[in-house]
């Protein structure tokens, strides 16, 4: 359903590449085992539950602005490395980064726990090239049109499509990733990023307050709650934005910009730009639309550490906006920084 730009295309293979199989950059196989969708499962569950929980709990007892802290800290840092690292730069090749930053951007994402780097960047490649068509891994329109079709979607594409046993092949979809020793190598890592991920806020809470109390409310709300948020936004992008939200430019999917998500997304949810324009290093283009991402990546550029950022030019915005009314009300809005 997309062009050809919105992905990476894939490296021409000398003979000896094509006859030899790339090496696998995560532990499990190209089809889920039941280990792995049980622990998909309580990955899934006991975050959420905590989520349910936070809301009784900081109630009754409050929460400290340490626990505070640890979950919106640990919150973006995930977020980032998720739409940073994961996203504009691994997926789509929206900037190029120095090796330094390169890593820890694969770092930062792999602790969102949102599954392995070449695992997520298959998925993703592989949601663009058929974007709510067959064949896309998780859209919210695979069971139809009608209401009770659009729920049953809408779950499908929130969560039900991590269950699927069939996995995106790897090696078709990233290659280039497989193909760098170091990025493999966190990617097969994912387990101890998680770990680390989990394990970090509790750590600190403990050691800030010298008790045992402060390590578990510190893993309470920097690590589980935290971690279902998390989750839960980004999978909203994957439903929510591919069933309502407006759609300024033109794109062959249904994907639509959801304000209220922007800032809890990083800018993702101005979905409707990035399946108009998918390695546009900026989502948010018109004035007001906030995008921590984008900010971001300019300090990055600005600092060195970034360079060949496809920013999107005035031009470029305006070539791929609808001609209908919903277009042209905002054709003149492009923001300052495009």
């Amino acid at each position: 359903m997309t062009t050809s730009s919105d992905v990476i295309d894939d490296a021409p293979k000398s003979a000896s590449e094509a006859a030899a199989p790339l090496p696998s950059a995560t532990l499990g196989g190209e089809r889920k085992r039941s280990v792995e969708q049980i622990t998909l499962l309580l990955f899934i569950t006991v975050p959420f539950l905590a989520l349910i929980a936070a809301v009784p709990l900081a109630w009754g007892w409050g929460v400290s602005w340490l626990d505070l802290g640890l979950l919106v800290f640990f919150y973006y840092l995930g977020c980032h490395g998720i739409t940073i690292g994961f996203h504009r730069h691994f997926t789509h090749g929206s900037f190029k980064a120095k090796r330094p930053l390169k890593i820890a951007l694969a770092i930062a994402g792999s602790m969102a726990v949102e599954g392995p780097l070449v695992r997520w960047v298959a998925d993703h490649r592989k949601h663009h090239k058929f974007s709510d068509a067959e064949g896309d891994p998780h859209s919210p329109w695979k069971y139809g049109e009608t209401v009770p079709a659009l729920i049953k979607g809408l779950w499908w594409a929130h969560i039900g499509w991590m269950f699927d046993e069939e996995q995106t092949p790897q090696d078709k979809y990233a290659p280039d990733l497989i193909k760098d020793r170091t990025l493999r190598a966190i990617s097969r890592q994912f387990i101890l990023w998680t770990v680390v991920s989990l394990a970090l806020p509790a750590v600190i809470g403990g050691l800030v307050t010298m008790s045992w109390w402060g390590a578990f409310t510190g893993f309470f709300w920097g690590s589980l709650v935290r971690v279902a948020l998390l989750h839960h936004v980004t999978w909203s992008i994957n439903s929510i934005c591919h069933a309502v939200g407006k759609r300024p430019f033109k794109s062959r999917d249904r994907s639509g910009n959801v304000w209220w998500l922007a800032v809890l997304s990083c800018g993702e949810s101005w979905h409707n730009l990035h399946h108009a324009d998918p390695t546009s290093a900026r989502h948010g283009v018109e004035r007001g639309q906030l995008d921590s991402s984008a900010r971001l990546i300019r300090w990055f550029e600005q600092l060195g550490w970034a360079y060949d950022v496809r920013w999107p030019s005035r031009s470029r915005i305006d070539s791929r906006r609808n001609s209908g009314e919903d277009g042209s009300r905002h054709r003149k809005e492009t923001a300052e920084a495009a």
